[in-house]
This record gives C-alpha cells, sequence and structure tokens, in this order.
C-alpha cells in the first residue's frame, strides 16, 4: 500500500505547452506511456489542443476543477462537455479527441487501461471503503477528511496498492463545516481474472 499527496507530486510539462500532468501511480512503476498497464493522474489543462491518442487504451477523465472542456471526435460521435465536477466519462484512447477549453484552465482526473489487460473505473464514493479489497487500485480524497486507521487524509491525499490485501476502512470523518467528504475511487481487475469469474 503507497500513499501519496496531490500537493508533493511534481508536474510533468506536456510537450505541446498546454498543460501537465501529475502521475500518482502506474503499473509497472516506472513504465513509459508505452509500457503502462494502468495508470492513474490528474492534468491540468490550459489551453485548446488534441488529446494524444493511445493505441489499445480505454480512457476515463473527471472534472475536479475548473470551467471544464469540451472533448469532440466526430469521426466517432464523440461529443462531450466534461463541466460538471466528479462526473466520469470513458472513450477510447486511441481516437484522435480535440480538446476546447470551456472557460479558464482546469484540472481532471485520469484513468488509462490497457485494454485487454486490465478492467476498471472511476467512482465517486461518500461511504467507507477499504483499501486493498481489489486486486489493484486507487482512492484519493475529493472532499472533507477520511480516516484510516489513526490517520486523517485531506484532499489531494490517497492510496494506491497493486495486490490484494484488505486492511483498515477509509471512512468519511464527521463534517464539520465545509463541505461533505467525497472520494474518488479507482478499483482495478485483471481482464483475464474478470473474464474467467464472469464464465465460472
Amino acid at each position: 500500500m503507497q500513499r501519496f499527496d496531490l500537493a508533493a507530486v511534481p508536474p510533468t510539462p506536456w510537450k505541446n505547452g498546454g498543460g501537465h500532468t501529475r502521475e500518482l501511480a502506474c503499473w509497472p512503476p516506472g513504465a513509459g506511456m508505452d509500457g503502462f498497464e494502468w495508470r492513474v493522474s490528474v492534468a491540468t489543462i490550459a489551453a485548446p489542443g488534441p488529446f494524444s491518442a493511445f493505441a489499445g487504451v480505454d480512457r476515463q477523465i473527471m472534472l475536479l476543477d475548473g470551467d471544464g472542456v469540451h472533448l469532440s471526435a466526430p469521426g466517432v460521435g464523440l461529443d462531450h462537455r466534461l463541466d460538471r465536477r466528479w462526473r466520469p466519462f470513458a472513450f477510447p484512447g486511441d481516437v484522435a479527441v480535440g480538446c476546447r477549453l470551456l472557460g479558464g484552465s482546469s484540472t481532471d482526473f485520469n484513468l488509462m487501461l490497457r485494454r485487454g489487460r486490465w478492467r476498471g473505473s472511476v467512482e465517486v464514493a461518500r461511504d467507507a471503503r477499504v483499501p486493498g479489497s481489489t486486486p489493484a487500485g486507487l482512492c484519493m480524497v475529493l472532499a472533507g477528511r477520511w480516516s484510516l486507521g489513526g490517520d486523517m487524509l485531506e484532499p489531494g491525499q490517497g492510496l494506491w496498492w497493486s495486490a490484494a490485501g484488505a486492511g483498515s476502512a477509509l471512512a468519511p470523518h464527521a463534517r464539520q463545516g465545509g463541505e461533505a467528504p467525497v472520494l474518488a475511487w479507482v478499483a482495478l481487475m485483471p481482464w483475464i481474472q474478470e473474464k474467467n469469474a464472469s464464465s465460472a
């Protein structure tokens, strides 16, 4: 189980100068963009432009902050306004997707999965969850405070894991002003394991 703090993750500028990415976790660790099996990151989009295409990759994106973006790929009928916070949207990563700002810059939560290797989803949770309860995954506090044993996690802080091994529950802390506790929850399962389970 690995812990992270978004504020301490160094940003990697995009080659086109249109934004930057903070990688929270990837598998295998240290894999490049051509070699990862799954990857979770937070990106800031500061200028319009096309998304990079990744052959054989499925993507999910969720607005965290800002005015949002308009995503379009006319050739495959993709036309989506990502302008509502905490609403995940899935699309194929090997499609040429155009991105237009709906106002100022926006910050997004991103999941990328190598097709045929891993399956999973981004979920917004408001109830207790158990890190390590799936073969791999990640969680990040979006709002409020969450308790894990004797530790407290604040917005931008979270955990990721690459093997099942359930431990203490991550539970929403009692609200005392401000926003109610909200968590980004990513549950991942190897594709072959999920396929076998569905055919059993």
